[in-house]
């Protein structure tokens, strides 16, 4: 806006008037014009001409939006005018009447701040100049002739102005009826006020008035076709549109949700014929009353898809540094897994693109397969999202359900993502071998695409019906019973097995782990609570028998409840938790050690047992009776251990001689083999050189070595067989107090595996034969 001009020369005053920038409006000379104002300015500019002479230059402007025009924002031709009437409304608007008198072309712009006014030059309305006549009437005729077919599409025209119109011959006449009562574009007025030559304004109003009969025959075109094929349907669907308008209106409705949706599918990463099936389904939908079952479907299948994270990745920095401190940090023990898990990270960290690795991790219950995922997850910086596979029986839950069935959702593949947030989260399968089949399809057959790379990269869920790249998820599976998974589906998996905890490992994960996290949660500090280590080998021992740490740690939250509640109630400050006060915090004792021979006995042999809650003392007794050559075996023996004592009674009878043992045995006494804790299923190869070193025992009369244990599997011929289980079996030895293990040679290298601490208090021998057993158990 220009400044005010201060009076540095001389202003003829006469050619100064208050003035209004018009908005989307153009006066005339001789046109009567009625509109309304608002701004300020204005307003006292109207009031000031009012006092002064009741006159007032008009000038539009460029854009409406503009509310404190410049000069650069008018026009530069105007029209002067006589303020006629003025009535001032109680919401500060006020509506003047005025009467155009001439044309004006603005020179300078004055604004003091409260009013604008502008120094104009009076300009004639019509060049003086001669025109064509014959020229005048051609433009005279055409213009009248649009104008009767303008008014055809205005039927609220007045027919006597209509006929006015018509029969008028004069060209500036002519011309004012038609400009002064025809709604024309601010911006050709403006073009008809500049003009001076009335054979110019004629050409130019006809051209404005043939654009605006194009315009509405188009329109009316429509709105007849409209009319045609609105039907008893259509009809329902332009009500509701109506309906829908109404709410927008109302401020119910969000907007357009179709013009939202085409623009959210144009901006998604994905291929050209994914983008052109969701168009097709935002199309259907535009198409559909909004409130019909259909368009509910077609907007919960669309809400679906662009929730998922369509070229959506992390990116982090493997460390295996940082990747190690995780996994000892929230591990203890389990060197081997740690290891192939660094391994795993390793060939991520050198190539990020690799395919094909699929970890299955193995193990009985409560031994920390979860958590192992979720630190591998943290270790690459990936998200994390667990799906559990546990009674999963229809194939459906895996591929989802086709979006036309009621109540259809995505498969827990793709739901897994939407969780995960990202298109190449670490996504844990966990218990893949619960998956049940049944009438419903086979799961299992499902989950074959999603473990294979070769396929995974356009995996189609059957809610989404577009293809979805999983191949660059990384996926890692948990399982208890490896033998219950289907071949195909454990081929496409690396086996990583964990084995059991050691006492010695569920101490130090009770001491590390376990006791801090209780403390914890249940808001006691170290300097008010704490447990003896001798009274966490007694809880592990006596309160406990499992293969993970689950119910170790809820025998801690028991007595930290204990302890809590001893604490708040003021009966103690500090509480320490010894090994003689088991009993009076947790009871009596749940399981009692296991039994071992004591003394040098005949017949009597400690044999060692793997079970899935880890190594056990089995002790194996027989005794010769008087008969006629029977052989009792008890104990829940299973058929592999029923054989096993079959052939040791073989053997014993080919080397009867050797240790001077009846040869007749086998026809003249009876055989009773037992093995205590009768009510527990035993099986197995690995008790075979304990039953026999029991029988060359109890038939010989030799005595056997109650500081010695042993396990290994027998052939007919005397050899022993390697077995499993050694790290677990060697822990229970060590924990009876056994000082000798007799193991097969060929579990030699095996001896890795076990605690540090068993390899330092137990002397191991290594047995190729049973002649090696029989010499080092039996007392001579």
């Amino acid at each position: 806006m220009e400044r005010v001009m201060k009076n540095s020369r001389n202003t003829d005053t006469r050619n100064v008037f208050y003035t209004v920038a018009m908005r989307g409006l153009v006066a005339f000379p001789k046109m009567v014009v009625h509109f309304d104002v608002a701004r300020p300015k204005t307003i006292e500019s109207i009031e000031k001409a009012l006092k002064e002479n009741g006159k007032i230059f008009l000038v539009a402007q460029h854009e409406s939006y503009v509310d404190n025009p410049k000069s650069n924002d008018l026009y530069k031709v105007g029209v002067v005018a006589e303020i006629k009437q003025v009535l001032k409304m109680p919401d500060n608007i006020m509506k003047v009447l005025v009467e155009g008198m001439y044309k004006a072309n603005l020179v300078h712009l004055y604004d003091d701040g409260k009013t604008i006014r502008a120094e104009v030059k009076r300009t004639p309305t019509y060049s003086r100049a001669k025109y064509d006549v014959i020229e005048a009437e051609a433009l005279v005729r055409s213009v009248k002739d649009a104008f009767e077919k303008y008014s055809q599409y205005l039927p609220k025209m007045p027919q006597e102005l209509i006929s006015s119109i018509m029969m008028q011959d004069d060209p500036i006449k002519l011309f004012e009826a038609i400009v002064f009562n025809c709604n024309i574009n601010y911006r050709d007025k403006q073009t008809l006020l500049e003009e001076s030559s009335i054979v110019s304004k004629l050409s130019i109003l006809y051209a404005c008035l043939s654009s605006e009969i194009e315009i509405m025959e188009l329109e009316s075109l429509i709105n007849e076709q409209t009319k045609i094929n609105i039907d008893k349907g259509q009809r329902e669907y332009y009500l509701r549109e109506q309906l829908r308008v109404i709410q927008e209106q109302l401020g119910e409705d969000d907007g357009d949700d179709v013009f939202k949706y085409t623009n959210d599918i144009m901006a998604l990463k994905i291929d050209d014929k994914s983008r052109e099936k969701l168009m097709k389904e935002a199309d259907r939908l535009s198409k559909l009353p909004s409130a019909s079952q259909e368009a509910f479907v077609i907007k919960n299948y669309l809400d679906t898809v662009l929730d998922l994270p369509w070229g959506k990745y992390t990116k982090a920095k493997i460390s295996l540094q940082k990747a190690e401190s995780i996994l000892n940090d929230d591990h203890y023990g389990l060197k081997k897994v740690k290891e192939r898990i660094l391994e795993f990270l390793a060939v991520h960290m050198i190539n990020p693109d690799i395919k094909g690795q699929i970890l299955c991790l193995a193990g009985p219950p409560g031994i920390g397969k979860t958590s192992i995922a979720k630190s591998i997850a943290k270790a690459m910086g990936r998200d994390y999202v667990r799906v559990s596979l546990g009674g999963v029986r229809d194939e459906a839950d895996i591929r989802g359900h086709r979006k036309t069935y009621v109540g259809a959702m995505p498969g827990r593949i793709i739901t897994a993502l939407e969780q995960a947030g990202s298109a190449n989260p670490l996504i844990l399968f966990d218990e893949i071998d619960k998956l049940c089949n049944d009438m419903k399809g086979d799961p299992s057959s499902a989950m074959l695409e999603v473990l294979d790379s070769e396929q995974n990269s356009t995996f189609r869920d059957h809610f989404l019906e577009v293809p979805f790249d999983l191949s660059k998820a990384v996926f890692i599976t948990t399982a208890n019973n490896v033998s219950d998974i289907p071949a195909p589906l454990l081929d496409r998996m690396e086996l990583i097995e964990l084995p059991s905890y050691t006492a010695e490992e569920k101490f130090h994960i009770a001491k590390e782990h376990l006791i801090p996290k209780q403390l914890r949660e249940h808001g006691l500090k170290g300097t008010q609570f704490r447990i003896e280590d001798k009274a966490i080998h007694d809880t592990i021992s006596f309160y406990t028998k499992e293969a993970g740490v689950r119910t170790l740690e809820r025998v801690i939250a028991s007595l930290c409840r204990k302890a809590a509640k001893k604490i708040a109630s003021g009966d103690a400050k500090r509480i320490i938790v010894k090994e003689k006060d088991l009993q009076d915090w947790l009871g009596t004792r749940k399981y009692t050690s296991d039994i071992a021979s004591k003394e040098n006995q005949t017949g009597v042999v400690n044999g060692l047992a793997w079970t899935s809650v880890g190594g056990v003392l089995m002790p194996l007794e027989v005794i010769v009776l008087d008969g006629t050559g029977k052989t009792e075996v008890t104990g829940s023996l299973g058929d592999v251990m029923k054989e096993s004592s079959k052939i040791a009674v073989s053997y014993v009878r080919s080397v009867a001689d050797k240790y001077n043992i009846n040869k007749d045995f086998y026809k003249v006494n009876d055989l009773h083999i037992h093995a205590p804790e009768g009510a527990v299923p035993k099986d197995g190869p690995s008790a075979g050189v304990t039953m026999t070193t029991a029988l060359v025992s109890a038939l010989s009369g030799k005595k056997v070595r109650s500081d010695v244990a042993m396990t290994g599997e027998i052939t007919l011929h005397g050899k022993v067989l390697p077995i499993g289980g050694l790290r677990e079996k060697t822990m229970a030895a060590y924990k009876a107090g056994i000082k000798t293990v007799i193991i097969p040679i060929a579990n030699k290298p095996d001896l890795e595996e076990v605690d540090d601490v068993v390899k330092d208090s137990v002397e191991f021998v290594y047995a190729e034969t049973l002649t090696d057993v029989l010499d080092t158990a039996l007392i001579n």
